[in-house]
């Protein structure tokens, strides 16, 4: 899975920019990833933490899924990978599929871009059942850039212990 990551623009009105920026985000995952095998994927941090690659990208399709399905568009569906509400059970990737994971985040992030893409503005709500309150898909947006901006740091970690590469 080859990522080609675009800078954000400099000078852009408020929805592009947020657009450019959480898609930078993900392009930035996507390079963390790239050229790894399934065993380095899957290779998990340090005890007791079982933290790997391959479990973050299983829990951004769950955050991407989350966010803009379950709360924005207000589709009545399970988690990708817990039928009873479990954030934790994605991050499990001890027997986990490549294919399954990256499918599964490739087909949350287009719901996720088509579901902004269709929204008439960033004013937009869904309901976050958790915490019983509205949200905005302006909040939805800053929430997953944020998601991704820790998450990648992460990943800048785990990759490092694999390979030893660093940056991007």
């Amino acid at each position: 899975m080859t990522a080609e990551r675009i800078d954000p623009p400099l000078i852009a009105g408020e929805r592009e920019m947020m657009r450019a920026f959480l898609d930078y985000h993900r392009a930035t995952l996507a390079m963390k990833v790239d050229g790894l095998s399934d065993e380095e994927l899957r290779r998990q941090s340090m005890p007791p933490s079982t933290l790997s690659l391959l479990g973050l990208v299983r829990h951004m399709a769950e955050v991407e899924r989350n966010w803009f399905r379950r709360v924005i568009d207000g589709e009545d569906i399970p988690l990708v990978w817990s039928d009873e509400g479990d954030y934790q059970v994605a991050y499990d990737a001890r027997t986990a599929a490549r294919s399954e994971a990256f499918d599964a985040w490739r087909t949350e992030v287009e719901h996720a871009r088509r579901i902004e893409a269709e929204a008439p503005s960033l004013d937009v709500t869904g309901f976050l059942a958790q915490q019983g309150e509205h949200v905005s898909l302006r909040l939805v947006m800053l929430h997953l850039m944020h998601e991704y901006a820790r998450h990648n740091g992460h990943a800048d970690f785990l990759r490092e212990g694999i390979d030893g590469a660093v940056g991007a």
